[in-house]
């Protein structure tokens, strides 16, 4: 089940400007909201009881009343998590020392893991999987960082004997993807799902047949919209942590669960490709 918190995050950017700020306190101060009334998170939000109202239906709840009692359960676990870390607040501040930064770092990205692994859609993991398996090709595209956990996947099905075929330079990305068709799998990877490029991709092979894998942190965004299926993360950003850092994290684990459960169906098989590819770059160690 997706945590509140993890929602709400999610659904920011599509919100109107006034849940937009609802949003913003409630991911500041969820405590607040777990003490105050429909009338008083309105006025701490500079808003209407009427918007807050409209606010909890439009991220998922009936009402204000199992709005904050989500809250109050995402809090206590999040101050669970938290305690077992040793941080009391999760920001990085200017001032921390070594210790602290590398200690809210872990835990941040420990999280994004963790609830990108809890809210994951496990339907749409095996559909992606089942047309892996029997796809006569497979192309994956990410921008940025998103282009490291693109290549990460084309490597690992490579070493799984899975053809595929990821590409840097997105000229020769779109010519690619123009060559998919009906039962081919093209995979689109952007934390926003606002990546120019990774849209392009996925709107061209769509158009061309083949089904469309979106990975993403925005169930709500553009790419997400020309996704037959979607992979989505739960990845936090400050000041300190840009979509780069616990984004990739949770990217990458998105990339395992894919491959782990292909390689679950053909174990025997994988695992001597896998010994195979091994054994090819031995040669090439220090150690012999």
């Amino acid at each position: 089940m997706t945590d509140v918190f993890v929602a709400l995050r999610q659904r920011m950017p599509s919100l109107s400007k006034s849940e937009f700020h609802i949003a913003e306190l409630v991911l500041d101060r969820p405590a607040v909201v777990v003490e105050s009334t429909i009338t008083r998170l309105a006025e701490l939000a500079g808003t209407s009881p009427a918007s807050v109202a409209r606010f909890c239906r439009a991220v998922g709840y009936a009402g204000y009343k199992e709005f904050r009692i989500a809250i109050a359960g995402a809090n206590s676990r999040e101050q669970a998590a938290r305690e077992l870390f040793r941080v009391d607040d999760a920001e990085i501040d200017a001032n921390d020392s070594a210790l602290d930064v590398v200690t809210k770092v872990a835990y941040q990205e420990a999280r994004a893991i963790e609830e990108t692994a809890r809210s994951l859609d496990l339907a749409a993991l095996d559909a992606v999987v089942a047309g892996i398996r029997t796809a006569p090709r497979i192309d994956v595209f990410g921008a940025g960082s998103s282009g490291l956990t693109a290549q990460d996947l084309q490597l690992k099905l490579h070493r799984i004997g899975v053809p595929s075929f990821c590409w840097t330079d997105a000229h020769l990305a779109l010519t690619s993807f123009a060559l998919t068709g009906p039962g081919s799998i093209a995979i689109g990877i952007s934390h926003s799902g606002q990546t120019l490029e990774t849209h392009q991709m996925l709107t061209l092979a769509r158009g061309r047949g083949a089904t469309t894998v979106a990975i993403t942190n925005y169930p709500d965004s553009p790419l997400a919209g020309v996704a037959d299926q979607l992979l989505v993360t739960s990845a936090r950003e400050s000041r300190y942590r840009t979509g780069a850092m616990s984004s990739r994290l949770a990217q990458m684990a998105i990339v395992d669960f894919v491959v782990v459960r292909l390689l679950q169906g053909e174990i025997d098989r994988a695992g001597e490709l896998l010994r195979l590819t091994y054994d090819a770059v031995q040669a090439h160690r220090l150690d012999g």
